[in-house]
């Protein structure tokens, strides 16, 4: 005989919520009642869990990892929820249930989907996943300039949203920080802040934008010719490190993952929100450019041999989810996408204590990129597509913020840090080898 579920400990840190539409009670009603529209028109940043009898609903957005583990007990089933795997680990401890404990058997619950688990016993069945987020795709009309006004304005929009709350929240004097390159994806974002605090009569003495420097690289430089060509060069702070300081175990501990481009990015983002942390012990608030290159497909195809630029352009948001709940691919541990990745953006913020900010894997902003017709954009054809972004966000900003922005060739976040051969030196290892060091520290 199947039992309910009975027992629910939900671990999240309720604070990490930041709606700004509805009460995080009203948004926990929401999804209690598995009302998909309901869910989407949410404002913010959540991870909710909500309990009806028999019947536990998740959802979260795509900026906010969460998982779950279904322990068995005599007198039934408990459910754990957590935005960690080790926080997982520890409350089956606690509560005496370690030996049930492996890294695989926890679930991510996918974005952008209400996740119900409905009688949970022996043998566990299935949940069922309600999407809450279905963008239209290919709406827009292939007018570049029109395109670019509508992303970046959707991106003004939300840094607009997020710093109103920053203000009632923390202040008007509380500093505002950017993690930047002088890429497409941080310039923007730093030259829209930059833009909606001026236009919203906020200090612009309280914005930086932080660039790591570990000896050589080219991002320093970018970020200088980024700033200086706009007369900004007064924002730049550059943060020191050596490539000595990055950590595998370290960075595998705060992932909590082992895709070898993520542990790369994870381990510089460590660095970075350190050296700010070091300098300075009361800062908070970071925003950064995470979201950018899913939204406007801009990965190097060649890389991946599972990918044409078909399946890039015309399957829905397969950047941010991967091949999608219930496909073959889909992996129920990590879930896919941006849905997994984006653990390497909020970890290391978390791990020293940043209220991180990624406006471009709002929804609202996803919507607008979904729109934008690739297909008759590109012809399916792979440099246009790669050129493509540079355009639009280039004509977005000018539309927006009134400045001709710089636009650099794409480069990784890991690579501009130090040079690449440098970089895998210290961090040259396989998908493999990063799982199986993984697993080692939770045995």
């Amino acid at each position: 005989m199947q039992r309910p579920v009975n027992r629910v400990f939900d671990l999240l840190d309720p604070n990490l919520n930041q709606l700004y539409n509805v009460s995080v009670d009203e948004a926990r009603r929401r999804v209690h009642a598995g009302d998909p529209a309901a869910v989407r028109a949410l404002s913010g940043s959540f991870a909710l869990v909500a309990v009806d009898g028999r019947t536990v609903r998740m959802a979260r957005s795509l900026d906010r990892p969460m998982r779950y583990f279904l322990a068995k007990q005599q007198d039934g089933p408990a459910l754990f929820v957590a935005d960690r795997i080790d926080t997982l680990q520890a409350a089956l401890e606690e509560a005496g249930l370690h030996h049930q404990f492996h890294p695989s058997y926890t679930r991510m619950i996918p974005a952008h989907y209400i996740v119900e688990l409905a009688l949970v016993g022996c043998p566990d069945p299935d949940p069922t996943y309600t999407r809450f987020f279905t963008p239209p795709r290919g709406t827009l009309a292939t007018d570049l300039d029109e395109i670019g006004r509508r992303y970046i304005g959707a991106l003004e929009h939300e840094i607009e949203i997020w710093l109103r709350g920053i203000d009632r929240a923390d202040g008007p004097s509380a500093p505002i920080g950017v993690s930047f390159s002088g890429g497409i994806d941080s310039g923007s974002v730093f030259l829209v802040t930059y833009h909606t605090m001026l236009r919203l009569g906020m200090s612009p003495a309280r914005l930086k934008a932080f660039v790591l420097d570990l000896g050589n690289g080219p991002d320093v430089e970018q970020a200088r010719a980024f700033l200086s060509a706009l007369g900004l060069s007064m924002f730049l702070e550059e943060i020191g490190g050596r490539p000595a300081d990055l950590d595998v175990e370290a960075t595998l501990r705060v992932l909590e993952d082992y895709k070898p481009l993520d542990v790369e990015c994870a381990a510089m983002g460590m660095l970075l929100c350190k050296g700010i942390r070091d300098r300075y012990p009361e800062w908070r608030h970071l925003v950064d450019g995470d979201g950018g290159d899913e939204n406007l497909k801009d990965y190097p195809i060649e890389e991946n041999p599972a990918l044409t630029i078909r399946s890039v352009v015309d399957n829905l948001m397969l950047y941010h989810e991967g091949w999608g709940v219930g496909r073959i691919k889909h992996s129920l541990t990590y879930s896919g996408g941006l849905s997994r990745s984006y653990v390497r953006t909020y970890a290391p913020a978390r791990r020293y204590g940043f209220a991180g900010f990624s406006p471009y894997t709002r929804p609202d902003v996803v919507e607008v990129a979904e729109a934008i017709p690739f297909a008759a954009l590109t012809s399916y054809d792979v440099p246009t597509l790669y050129a493509l972004k540079g355009e639009i966000v280039r004509r977005g900003v000018k539309a927006i913020a009134g400045v001709e922005m710089p636009v650099f060739p794409k480069r990784r976040f890991q690579h501009g840090a130090t040079p690449e051969d440098t970089l895998r030196e210290r961090l040259a290892r396989t998908d493999r080898d990063y799982r199986r060091a993984f697993e080692r520290l939770h045995v």
